[in-house]
């Protein structure tokens, strides 16, 4: 077993399961917090995050496959996605699948489904095929406004990470999402993202 990623919430390894590649996320104490406070809601995670992660595969959205539920571990086994991340591809690449991001995005918002960490590294690219992973912070809701936090937060990934390229990959994202959401809900979604943004602008310091 191979650590991969050591994070805020859950330690990412490399594993193997029925002698195939395997991903194993377990999710770690926090000390801070009472052990039988922690531990239900480690195991209350869990237990939403392998849900979801099922869930929107039944919509069309490519996910990795859950193995295995350990619930006393409050770990996952699931599916290796041998590709690579659409973050370290090129940048015309990047651009070229942005509208697909964008489709999968409104797959999951049109079907009440919020990601909770859209970055580029959470989807990968894999035999022409974007997988979308790390369900980590997703939660159930159809409210506008939880879904516009998450179009706020890819925007702000593209204006860091792909700078450069924020403008073609912005519009074919915004592309991608109304042809699922509708005009409807995409107006009064991006709407609440340029709100969430001036709220960020004139916030004031004490």
């Amino acid at each position: 077993m191979k650590l991969l990623k050591k994070g805020a919430e859950a330690d990412i390894y490399l594993t193997r399961w029925d002698n195939l590649p395997a991903i194993l996320k377990v999710r770690k104490a926090k000390r801070y917090r009472n052990p039988i406070l922690d531990a239900k809601i480690r195991k209350q995670r869990t237990i939403k995050e392998s849900q979801i992660i099922s869930e929107v595969k039944s919509y069309g959205i490519p996910t990795p496959l859950v193995y295995y539920v350990n619930l006393k571990k409050s770990s996952i086994t699931m599916q290796e996605i041998p590709g690579k991340p659409v973050h370290d591809l090129p940048d015309s690449k990047i651009i070229e699948l942005s509208t697909e991001i964008g489709r999968l995005v409104g797959m999951m918002h049109k079907n009440g489904i919020m990601h909770g960490d859209l970055t580029t590294s959470n989807f990968i690219l894999y035999k022409n095929k974007v997988y979308v992973i790390d369900f980590g912070l997703s939660q159930k809701t159809i409210k506008p406004e939880d879904h516009a936090v998450d179009l706020r937060l890819i925007k702000e990934i593209l204006n860091s990470a792909h700078a450069k390229i924020m403008e073609s990959t912005w519009k074919n994202f915004l592309l991608g999402y109304k042809s699922v959401v509708g005009p409807t809900n995409y107006a009064k979604i991006t709407n609440l993202v340029s709100v969430i943004e001036s709220r960020g602008r004139y916030a004031t310091v004490v």
